[in-house]
Order: structure tokens, then sequence, then C-alpha cells
């Protein structure tokens, strides 16, 4: 139930983002999730798109490093106080977030929470014990690596 997701340090500066995602849509790669956290001059964008080999060898070429990580998916109702209930599960047995991010249908009443934890595996054991719904690469269109 891990996704793979690519992690870019890119610079802070104008059109930057425009070059990533125009490289990786020119080879025909899908973006299923993003977000990108500013720390100054560089921030990192996180990605999960629809050919990792495929998008890595994009960024290679552009010599932008990436890094992959594993993360998880979690689809949750698009309601007030869903994820904290999700979050108290996670919390009463010791399993930390290092971060995580969101998107939400706008017509699906769901949403999904990506996440990295401290320990992904344990993680997974404890949302599928509490009936969790996890999220593989085929629900996001991604190809397997």
């Amino acid at each position: 139930m891990k996704l793979q997701q690519l992690s870019v340090p890119i610079e802070n500066s104008r059109g930057r983002l425009f070059d990533i995602t125009q490289a990786l849509g020119d080879a025909g790669i899908n973006l299923r999730a993003l977000s990108l956290v500013d720390s100054g001059d560089f921030g990192t964008l996180r990605i999960l798109v629809s050919d990792l080999v495929k998008a890595r060898q994009v960024l290679m070429r552009e010599q932008m490093p990436a890094r992959v990580d594993d993360v998880v998916a979690v689809q949750i109702k698009d309601q007030p106080g869903q994820l904290a209930k999700l979050l108290q599960l996670l919390m009463e047995n010791n399993i930390k977030v290092k971060y995580s991010y969101a998107f939400a249908g706008m017509t699906s009443g769901k949403a999904v929470m990506i996440f990295r934890f401290d320990d992904n595996d344990r993680a997974i054991e404890i949302l599928q014990a509490g009936k969790a719904t996890l999220l593989d690469r085929s629900a996001f269109g991604m190809l397997d690596t």
C-alpha cells in the first residue's frame, strides 16, 4: 500500500515550478498529487506521478535531483473531524507523522491524505486494522515500478 513519491529540491525563483511541470508534461507524465513547501531560497516539491521511472529520467536530464520516498495514501470522508479521528488512531499507537498533504474531490465527498510516517509499515498495519481506506497505485493511475 505504499506509494513512491518524488521529492525535488527546487530553487524559489520565478518559473522554476513551470520548468519542472512543463518538462514532465512534455514527456507525457501526469501529476497525481503535488505539494510545494517554501523554505527560503529553496523549496521541496513532492509529487506523485503516473510514471515514476520516466519522471526520474526527465528530472535527471533537466539536472534536477529527485529522491524517492515511500508515502501512504488514505481516503477519508470530506467532513469536519474525519482527519482528527484518523490522527487519533495513529497517535494512540505512537505513530508520528513526518509530513502530510491533501486534496479533496469536489463531487466525490472524499478527501485523500498523503502521509509520510516515521514507520510506514507499522502505520499501514494500524490503519488497516482500524478499517481505514488505503489507496494503491491503481487508484492513482500510476504504473508499477
